[in-house]
């Protein structure tokens, strides 16, 4: 699970023209230790909404005006910095009002009258959601963190997400990855796959970005980015050991540089013992190292990339990988082409 800290000072925007209601729900959200603002109708809510950095909101749904169905819309419909989550506050429950709730955006209901009790937990909720997005922040921050070491990558974390994105949700829509958590598999390898080289922090800029072919010593300290970034996460694991997408990510940093046939790196571990994260982010770095500049090389084309990994099928990469990967081959083309370095984002 992810860490919910007890207290919080995120702001908290309560929108009712009912003042009792209005007071007891600001009294539930200041009780929870959070910081409360409050409006009286839906033109200032959506001011303070897009003024203040408000990412959670507490409305009622009928009020004059720009009601609470209004008011949700227009949050899902301008462009904000961040989520907001949006709860609606109604004495309506039936299923028709419901779907038209959810329909014009809204994250959660609360019925009237107020629970403080439920108000609290509700808010609880609202807040675990944002913190994923929050992780999501943090994850390519320090994935953009270590690529900043290397000033020829480019996008590469941007199309490694895409390559691995992809690879994944293909192995699901041909039930290759079945069961009730294959869609969580494909969103955390997603998510994760920035992290693969995160342990490269750890290797000299000497070595690092040496223009030119590694010598055997060079290559052996070289190769050392995968357990220095499994040690780094092991740390955190340490710390939050019930985080899936930690675990994913150490997996990855750790395994990438696995060979299916056994004679990878670090560990020399092959076959389906490499994780499958590991396995499909092995076939989008190498596709995306063949097809972009190095310093020791010019880009090989789509095609000469697509005739290396298939020569690799069993011996470097999965084979059902490469299937997939050859499936894949325009996706795989479009997000080379569209996100190459260079050209903006």
């Amino acid at each position: 699970m992810y860490f919910v800290p007890e207290s919080t000072s995120m702001k908290v925007l309560v929108v009712d023209d009912e003042p009792v209601s209005l007071e007891i729900a600001s009294a539930a959200v200041a009780t929870a230790g959070y910081e409360v603002v409050t409006a009286t109708n839906g033109d200032e809510a959506w001011r303070i909404i897009r003024d203040e950095n408000v990412r959670l909101v507490l409305s009622d749904w009928q009020m004059a005006g720009m009601d609470g169905l209004q008011l949700c819309k227009k949050v899902r419909s301008e462009p904000l910095p961040g989520y907001v989550y949006f709860i609606l506050l109604t004495g309506r429950n039936s299923s028709q009002d419901i779907v038209a709730g959810l329909s014009a955006g809204a994250d959660d209901f609360l019925a009237k009258p107020l629970n403080m009790a439920e108000i609290e937990v509700r808010l609880r909720a609202g807040e675990r959601v944002l913190s994923l997005e929050s992780k999501d922040v943090v994850i390519y921050a320090l994935a953009k963190l270590a690529e900043s070491r290397d000033p020829e990558t480019g996008a590469h974390i941007e199309r490694i997400q895409s390559y691995s994105r992809v690879l994944a949700q293909y192995l699901i829509d041909q039930k290759i990855v079945d069961g009730p958590t294959a869609t969580e598999f494909a969103r955390l390898v997603e998510l994760t796959s920035p992290l693969h080289d995160i342990g490269k922090m750890g290797i000299p800029d000497s070595i690092l970005l040496k223009p030119g072919r590694y010598n055997d010593a060079e290559f052996a300290i070289m190769k050392a980015h995968t357990t220095i970034g499994a040690q780094t996460l092991d740390n955190a694991l340490a710390r939050y050991p019930h985080a899936g997408f930690l675990r994913m990510a150490r997996e990855i940093a750790l395994s990438h540089h696995e060979r299916y046939d056994g004679t990878g790196y670090p560990n020399g571990i092959g076959g389906e013992t490499i994780p499958l994260s590991a396995r499909i982010v092995a076939v989008a770095d190498v596709y995306d190292a063949l097809t972009t500049r190095r310093v020791y090389k010019d880009a090989f084309t789509h095609t000469v990339a697509q005739n290396l990994i298939v020569e690799g099928r069993g011996t470097h990469f999965d084979p059902v990988l490469v299937d997939a990967f050859l499936a894949l081959e325009p996706q795989f083309h479009e997000v080379c082409t569209r996100l190459a370095d260079g050209v903006p984002l």
